[in-house]
């Protein structure tokens, strides 16, 4: 029985898109940084396959899209990415796994197309990807041919890509997740110790060389056993996350914001002088005054001590010296507070305060 031409055509066509993908899987599969991934996968499917426009289109509340919109300095992934809320999402792919195809009515899928493309489509291909067994978006061709990818056709080889890049992404995110943890405290997303005491070298030996200023603040949070023991550890640990978030949101991007250990707290405070970081620190008390704490019907506001010490110091001639000066202001700081509730006045000492 002999093969129709046309079927002949197709299984060729077939194959030939099959080896461009197993290209495309062979070429990301070794990559394990995020952004180069994507970069490159966004290339290569482009490249491949001709493809007028290629995006993602990725679901806000998804933990992929807090690592995305940190890369700043990519233009490639800047104007190829869309972010959508979950519910706008899953109503415009109708809840599907499955690869959606169309050539009318494009206008529906505007909210996934990112701001200002100027793409002009004729037809439109989406697969949607997983992470975990979940679905956080999805990646999108468009064509300016209606036919491309017309309602109908086989879409064996989009769900092959699909699931090629979702398992790409898990092994991706899984290495980029453990980098984060070499460098990052877990439970509050900020810089851990060793990273801050290597920061701090650097612009101590920075500000020595060129005679700039530079300040740092030892911070903790008054009574954070009471918290744990009146409210309950996992109240202490909102307590953590709400002070070092107004840390970080106040600073200056220059700045940089570190937790020590605990319950305890850097601000490395470049070209800065002691009473600009006065002024910082009083900010974050106003902040934390006006944004209280609540668990199971009470509320609870968060106080912090603190310690200041500057580079310009007489016998301050290391980092170390410069970080032990200010965690000294900073005991110093506590010890006054407990001793002024014993007595009914306060009294100034010189180098350290507390809120």
């Amino acid at each position: 029985m002999e093969i129709p031409h046309s079927l002949l055509r197709r299984l060729k066509e077939n194959d030939r898109i099959a080896r461009k993908f197993n290209e495309i899987e062979m070429s990301i599969l070794t990559i394990l940084n995020f952004q180069d991934f994507l970069e490159k996968l966004l290339t290569a499917i482009r490249d491949n396959f001709s493809i007028d426009h290629i995006w993602f289109s990725i679901i806000k509340e998804s933990d992929i899209a807090r690592q995305l919109s940190e890369i700043k300095d990519s233009e490639l992934l800047k104007t190829s990415t869309a972010f959508v809320s979950k519910k706008l999402f899953l109503s415009v792919t109708k809840n599907s796994l499955k690869p959606l195809l169309a050539n009318e009515n494009l206008a529906v899928f505007t909210a996934l197309v990112p701001e200002n493309p100027g793409y002009e489509m004729g037809s439109i291909a989406i697969a949607p990807i997983t992470l975990d067994g979940q679905v956080i978006g999805s990646i999108n061709q468009a064509d300016k041919d209606k036919n491309r990818f017309q309602p109908g056709i086989d879409t064996s080889l989009l769900e092959q890509l699909a699931l090629k890049v979702s398992l790409c992404l898990s092994n991706v995110t899984a290495h980029e997740q453990l980098k984060f943890l070499a460098f990052h405290d877990p439970l509050t997303g900020l810089l851990n110790r060793g990273v801050m005491e290597r920061i701090l070298e650097r612009e101590f030996q920075r500000a020595k060389r060129y005679q700039m200023e530079l300040t740092l603040l030892f911070l903790d949070l008054d009574d954070f056993k009471s918290i744990n023991d009146t409210y309950g550890h996992d109240n202490g640990d909102l307590a953590l996350c709400h002070v070092s978030d107004c840390l970080n949101r106040l600073k200056r991007e220059s700045d940089v914001v570190a937790r020590f250990a605990g319950d305890e707290f850097v601000v490395i405070l470049p070209s800065t002088s002691r009473i600009q970081a006065e002024h910082y620190v009083r900010r974050v008390k106003e902040n934390l005054a006006s944004t209280p704490l609540s668990t199971d019907h009470k509320t609870f506001y968060v106080k912090l001590s603190y310690g200041i010490s500057t580079v310009s110091e007489i016998g301050i001639d290391s980092s170390r010296g410069l970080l032990k000066a200010a965690d000294k202001r900073l005991y110093q700081a506590k010890h006054k507070k407990k001793t002024s509730k014993s007595f009914p006045f306060n009294h100034r000492v010189s180098g350290f305060f507390s809120l």
